[in-house]
């Protein structure tokens, strides 16, 4: 079996080409052939685990490829960011933040052909007409997706008309947008690119002895670190990073909703979103919805202001009580036990009972590996922190398995938090 790319790839390209084959073939593996998955069909959904020396099984193939990178370095400016922009609270909230501090903001959205392209909608046309430095870029890849599941005999045929919460095989759908917005970000001359990327979207884990990231490698902390070494073996001058890492999605909401609530009306981050005249409006039925409507509820916030009808508040608050949310255990476990300390849960007693606070969950969390300071740039640690405090209870640091208190603004030795960092 063969994978061939035509074009001129370097070293650098054909490095990280194969890196990412491997990891996504694994990936796979673990968390849509193990696990299970509603579109399986035939003797593929009854796999059991075997660990691999290997789990890619084609070979890559350069047939026109260069030692040396042809192509010449970019001319960048670390005062230009981009947000890979999608309607969502994380991309949203990335944006404001730049914007009170300041900076120049490019809020890049990526248009899928197909209907993914609704969650993207309202934002997207509120940026173009009142916030300058907005883009789009067309892209087919949701088209490819769903050509290349016609062609794998264990996906059921009748895919395309199973509702689920999620992706039959494929993951990395960041990766198909980020490349795609490349060009333009040359051509802007931008140096830093931003994902919205929460605490909980960097996991290392385990199926027996088959090490994974949980299907979230291209939200993770390490997928921007991978990326931002390519950029800069490419000599593209560009670094990649969130600004979210140390927060809960409880705290993005909170900070979104409170501190820029303009933006949040933009709101939808439901992917069955269907449009009513002009205006693209949530499903109300889905996970996500359940869990946007949680926590906008939690912390008093009117999920109508996004588009949620009185009878799809009601419905998603009583799927909450009955399934739960898909979020880190400590995050759902807490959301609960605010809804239910707000008696806007109905659950039976012995349940309510069981449910306790999660106060990592309302502070800013600084993890070594999975938020650590120096994630961010230098210039932007201060201020972001100062905002972030201002909404949270407080900050605490990961030390001997343990949460302790931690003040972020200054450091230890007594350094400000101006020190040294990972992003130029």
């Amino acid at each position: 079996r063969e994978i061939v790319f035509h074009g001129k790839y370097d070293n650098a390209d054909r490095r990280f080409l194969h890196s990412m084959a491997e990891n996504t073939a694994r990936e796979i593996y673990v968390m849509k052939l193990l696990q299970p998955n509603p579109f399986l069909t035939g003797k593929v959904a009854q796999l059991k685990p075997q660990a691999q020396k290997h789990y890619l099984n084609a070979e890559l193939v350069f047939p026109d490829s260069a030692s040396k990178s042809a192509s010449p370095s970019w001319e960048t400016d670390r005062n230009r960011h981009a947000i890979l922009s999608s309607g969502g609270k994380d991309s949203l909230l990335s944006y404001g933040l730049l914007n009170e501090l300041g900076r120049e903001v490019h809020s890049i959205f990526g248009n899928e052909s197909g209907r993914h392209w609704f969650t993207a909608l309202n934002a997207y046309r509120h940026f173009r007409d009142h916030i300058p430095f907005t883009g789009r870029v067309w892209m087919n890849s949701d088209r490819v997706f769903a050509w290349m599941l016609r062609q794998l005999p264990f996906i059921r045929p009748d895919f395309a008309s199973l509702r689920s919460d999620e992706y039959p095989i494929r993951l990395w759908t960041v990766a198909v947008f980020i490349f795609g917005v490349l060009p333009l970000l040359r051509r802007r001359g931008i140096a830093r690119v931003i994902i919205g990327d929460e605490y909980d979207t960097t996991w290392r884990a385990a199926l027996g002895n088959i090490p994974h990231y949980n299907g979230l490698y291209d939200q993770s902390i390490y997928f921007d670190s991978a990326l931002t070494r390519y950029y800069q073996q490419k000599g593209w001058g560009l670094t990649q990073f969130s600004l979210l890492r140390q927060l809960s999605e409880l705290l993005i909401m909170t900070i979104l909703v409170k501190r820029y609530p303009d933006l949040q009306a933009h709101q939808v981050s439901c992917h069955a979103s269907h449009k009513e005249g002009e205006r693209v409006y949530p499903c109300g039925k889905c996970e996500k919805c359940r869990r946007i409507v949680g926590m906008l509820s939690a912390v008093d916030a009117d999920p109508t202001r996004c588009g949620y009808t009185p009878a799809q508040i009601d419905h998603c608050l009583r799927s909450l009580a009955e399934k739960g949310v898909h979020q880190e255990s400590a995050g759902a476990t807490h959301l609960r036990w605010m809804l239910a300390e707000q008696a806007r849960l109905s659950l039976p007693e012995k349940v309510r009972k069981t449910l306790r606070p999660h106060p990592e969950i309302v502070n800013l969390r600084f993890h070594p590996d999975r938020s650590p300071a120096e994630t961010l740039p230098e210039d932007l640690r201060e201020p972001l922190f100062r905002i972030f405090l201002e909404h949270a209870e407080g900050a605490l640091e990961r030390r001997e398995g343990k949460w302790v208190p931690f003040d972020p603004l200054v450091q230890r030795g007594g350094q400000s938090a101006k020190g040294e960092g990972r992003g130029a």
